[in-house]
């Protein structure tokens, strides 16, 4: 079985911010997890999956390599995030990749400097149009930032929380008899996102895992969200997820590790000609994937 073994980076500094978390909730989430994994390949599976998905964002942006990025090589990232992949191909066809791979590289300046953080990502989402047609702006600087440096950044999600509309995993983990009523006062920033990995990477600890704690938090997560969608998601939020009876489906999904038929390399991110986009070929803009 692969496994990775991340290099130790230095744990920043806990911000001052309060969870209150549920305990029973979060215990529950993990047998459930483990449980609905073991079918296919168990929990180490996804989570080297999650380590192959940062090595490719890493090698594609990390290391100042984010200004020689093509086109090509971003779409192969796009695959791997689910609203990016189905939203970015009318942005495409109407703006200059150049554009795209500038805001990115602004992200990233300064990406060691973690007190920066909100604000180099509100820089970046602000530079998109506030309205639905652009959400993934938001989700694709997150999912960047976390996979080039899992150890430094949390997966800042909108899923995983979003105080706007008061939706995400920290919803469903909070401690209250109804969460669906609970009044949860947590910003959407950088603080907030890191108190609720450090309070999950602890959980983790205690219940015996000790490597590759970020992917273990980001599988973890993505399961109590995945159990959202089926339980109480409707049909709106159904609509991005296909009726599966594989309870990791929508897990998978909700990571992008779905992204990709292992057979052919073609990913589910389409081409402006309706083909498949293939893992590592160079091609031109992309199109929204079909509901």
């Amino acid at each position: 079985m692969f496994r990775l073994i991340r290099k130790s980076e230095p744990a920043p500094v806990k911000p001052d911010v309060i969870l209150d978390l549920s305990g029973p909730r979060l215990r529950k989430a993990l047998e459930n997890l483990i449980e609905s994994a073991e079918p296919t390949g168990g929990v180490e599976r996804y989570v080297g999956a999650l380590a192959l998905k940062a090595s490719l964002f890493e090698e594609i942006l990390g290391k100042g390599r984010v200004g020689d990025m093509e086109e090509a090589e971003f779409l192969d990232l796009a695959s791997f995030i689910t609203p990016v992949r189905r939203r970015i191909g009318p942005w495409l066809a109407a703006n200059r990749f150049e554009t795209l791979r500038q805001r990115i590289a602004a992200l990233l300046d300064g990406w060691s400097d973690l007190t920066t953080a909100d604000a180099r990502l509100a820089a970046y989402a602000g530079a998109f149009p506030e309205d639905r047609e652009h959400r993934w702006a938001r989700d694709l600087g997150a999912e960047i930032l976390h996979f080039i440096a899992p150890d430094r950044y949390p997966l800042m999600t909108r899923w995983v929380w979003d105080r706007g509309v008061g939706t995400g995993v920290l919803r469903e983990i909070w401690f209250a008899d109804d969460v669906d009523t609970a009044r949860i006062d947590a910003a959407d920033d950088y603080a907030t996102f890191a108190t609720l990995s450090g309070e999950l990477e602890d959980f983790l600890k205690d219940n015996g895992f000790f490597r590759d704690l970020p992917f273990y938090s980001d599988l973890l997560m993505a399961h109590v969200y995945a159990g959202y969608i089926n339980d109480r998601g409707g049909q709106y939020l159904r609509s991005d997820f296909t009726t599966s009876g594989d309870p990791m489906a929508h897990t998978r999904r909700m990571l992008g590790l779905d992204a990709v038929n292992t057979e052919t390399g073609r990913t589910r991110l389409k081409l402006i000609d309706g083909t498949a986009h293939v893992l590592g070929e160079p091609r031109q803009v992309a199109q929204m994937e079909p509901s």
